[in-house]
């Protein structure tokens, strides 16, 4: 008897121990749940006139500089995605290398992760067609000068990690 009132005092002495220790945790006001979101997209790349050049977007909500990405729908895989993405954007058509296949994941709005799945695409055509809703501004540019133009820090790694990948290939 003496060795279950023995367990009896420690467990007392634990629940106790737990039980102020909680009350003294500071709660928050609200529950937030973290949502996630997925989008796929590539550095379009191109050889012209001897120089090999990125397509830029410019976005109509924000303004920054960046690749063609959107989000995921239904039960695409990535590839068919950043495809569909790149094709609504701009009306170009590429070929996309998988074999490069890089994550961003950043947070666009509080209790938000998105990650961004960024590929690298070769155009079959040149000629682009900016997506009005979503796109006010499309452009190639050289390679080397893809830093001075991207807003986002993320976009000009990728660039740097893509460039020698993008030169072996043309």
């Amino acid at each position: 008897m003496a060795i279950f009132l023995r367990i009896y005092d420690i467990i007392k002495m634990i629940t106790n121990s737990v039980a102020a220790w909680y009350e003294g945790t500071p709660r928050p006001e609200r529950c937030y749940f973290m949502q996630f979101e997925k989008s796929c997209g590539a550095i379009v790349y191109r050889k012209f006139h001897g120089n090999i050049e990125l397509l830029l977007i410019k976005h109509a909500n924000g303004g920054h500089w960046s690749f063609p990405k959107g989000h995921v729908e239904n039960n695409e895989t990535e590839e068919e995605t950043a495809r569909r993405e790149i094709f609504e954007e701009t009306g170009l058509e590429v070929i996309l290398d998988t074999s490069f296949r890089e994550v961003v994941t950043y947070s666009p709005k509080k209790d938000t992760r998105k990650d961004v799945i960024y590929f690298l695409a070769k155009a079959v055509t040149y000629d682009y067609i900016p997506q009005e809703e979503e796109i006010s501004q499309i452009k190639w540019v050289e390679i080397s000068r893809a830093h001075s133009i991207l807003s986002y820090d993320n976009d000009k790694q990728l660039v740097t990690k893509a460039k020698p990948l993008i030169k072996d290939m043309m």
